[in-house]
């Protein structure tokens, strides 16, 4: 019997949410440059708990403090420029399941991925299977069952509906999509 490869994480894994990417240290103290690449940097605070780096090595904000487009970090336990040296150009996590609800009708991009896509005359277009994140709009994949994808802009006109309680999402095809 043959087994399909689902997308997304293997059961009972945890997903995590890319926050920030650390670049260099700064200073002498043990902090780190950190760029933000979240829509609540508000939420990175100290005592936050972080995951760093492809193996989601756990570490606690000791300090945040702006600077420039990003921040400063210290994470507890580091405090040499040497010892956080070695975070040097990894990304920083965090668990989707610690991040707070928002507001109703709005959803995280992560809850969003494998959704059932039809269009708005009922014909179904598949599943979404991954947002890419783009200078004017986020772009919807969606992947039949044959393997082919469809590229949809992420703005009002196309997506006309999202019922996270049926799992669906109903879009409108405009001329030269498909």
């Amino acid at each position: 019997m043959a087994t399909e490869k689902q997308p997304g994480s293997p059961k009972g894994e945890s997903i995590y949410l890319a926050i920030g990417y650390l670049r260099r240290p700064h200073g002498v103290n043990g902090e780190i440059i950190m760029d933000l690449h979240t829509d609540f940097p508000e939420r990175i605070k100290s005592g936050r708990k972080i995951y760093i780096g492809e193996k989601h090595e756990s570490a606690t904000i000791g300090t945040v403090r702006e600077h420039g487009n990003g921040l400063l970090v210290k994470i507890r336990g580091y405090d040499s420029p040497e010892d956080i040296g070695r975070f040097r150009n990894q990304w920083v996590y965090v668990k989707a399941k610690e991040v707070p609800p928002l507001p109703e009708g709005q959803f995280y991009k992560h809850e969003l991925v494998d959704l059932d896509v039809f269009e708005d005359n009922g014909n179904p277009l598949g599943k979404l299977v991954e947002i890419l994140e783009t200078g004017a709009n986020d772009v919807y994949i969606v992947r039949d069952e044959a393997g082919r994808e469809i590229l949809l802009p992420a703005i009002p006109s196309v997506i006309l509906n999202l019922d996270m309680e049926a799992r669906r999402i109903t879009v409108h095809l405009i001329d030269g999509l498909v």
